[in-house]
């Protein structure tokens, strides 16, 4: 069963967990279950998504009942008026706070603008030998992108030296073969915290939570980060 966070009669929202697709893609079919089909059965309605999260990525994934609702959310995203916070853990010491200003490529080539604000929240050293360095230094972050590119915290952050944790192709080979090797890890560190946005229909501001999933908590408690 889905983990409900929010329900009225235009919006439903989940908690997606790591490894989920939101739908049918032919990019990955190996998957058998998605998001958008579990949870229309698990309603007994259908449902369509107003936006994205990648395969591996947790957290708030909001969904219309409607076909109007979704294309009035689907407009707000697409203007920049959702806002949006995530958790992530990165390579290394990240700054205090910091704005990435760096457009990004579509897949024809051409360059969009993107911006993402982020807050260094905690840091930790681990006595990880990977390289060649005795120990590894890693840093959680919660960022709040202004731009909705695809994949735009994970090309940004390691557009500034700190790829996201588990993160293929654009994070580091090396510290993703060890989180596999040795801690097991198989998903990335990558969580949608929360969804703020003014009700489609009733012009309520509407907050959506959701609480990380059991891996990147075990990642969190292995690193002593606290929420």
């Amino acid at each position: 069963m889905l983990e409900i966070l929010y329900q009225d009669e235009h919006l439903i929202a989940i908690n997606k967990p790591h490894g989920l697709l939101v739908h049918r893609s032919k990019i990955a079919d190996d998957a058998k279950e998605f998001a958008l089909q579990l949870l229309r059965d698990q309603v007994g309605k259908q449902v369509n998504p107003t936006h994205r999260l990648d395969r591996k990525t947790s957290g708030v994934l909001l969904f219309a009942f409607d076909k109007s609702t979704e294309i009035a959310m689907q407009k707000q995203f697409q203007e920049g008026l959702v806002d949006k916070h995530y958790l992530a853990i990165v390579r290394g010491y990240t700054p205090p706070e910091l704005e990435i200003d760096y457009p990004l490529a579509k897949e024809n080539g051409t360059l969009q603008d993107a911006q993402t604000k982020f807050v260094t929240l905690q840091q930790a050293e681990m006595p990880f030998a990977i390289g060649k360095h005795a120990t590894s230094r890693y840093s959680l972050v919660k960022a709040n992108p202004k731009t909705g590119r695809m994949h735009q915290l994970r090309k940004h952050f390691a557009h500034i030296f700190h790829p996201i944790i588990g993160d293929r192709p654009h994070g580091c080979n090396k510290q993703n073969r060890y989180f596999k090797e040795h801690l097991e890890m198989n998903t990335m560190m990558l969580h949608a915290l929360t969804l703020s946005f003014v009700h489609p229909v009733s012009s309520q501001q509407i907050t959506i939570s959701a609480s990380v999933q059991p891996e990147f908590k075990r990642m969190l408690d292995l690193m002593n980060f606290t929420l």
